[in-house]
């Protein structure tokens, strides 16, 4: 048990000490505003999606189009794992270049 505590307080004040990854100053810019707008913009799109999704949900159960409501379910999951996917990716990109950096 002690061993297992021991662990978890190492890795709690940080797996590798004494370091500070950052982003080198010439490129500090450029690359989180780059990085930032292509998140932003995908994740604005990806809700987008989202609210059009749920606006063809509601019209075909409200009509007789039922082809529209299932588009409009396929749109809501697609928007989701979109949006999923660029908050994972823009975190690996990052990492990973942190990384590199070291």
């Amino acid at each position: 048990m002690s061993l297992t505590i021991d662990t978890l307080n190492l890795l709690a004040d940080g797996p590798v000490p004494d370091v500070n990854p950052t982003v080198p100053e010439t490129l500090k810019t450029p690359t989180g505003t780059i990085l930032g707008w292509a998140a932003g913009i995908g994740l604005g799109l990806a809700v987008l999606g989202g609210l059009v999704g749920w606006a063809c949900v509601g019209i075909g159960h409200n009509s007789e189009r039922g082809g529209l409501a299932a588009r409009g379910k396929q749109a809501i999951i697609w928007s989701l794992v979109s949006g999923m996917g660029i908050g994972v990716t823009s975190g690996l990109v990052m990492a990973f270049y942190n990384m590199s950096q070291g």
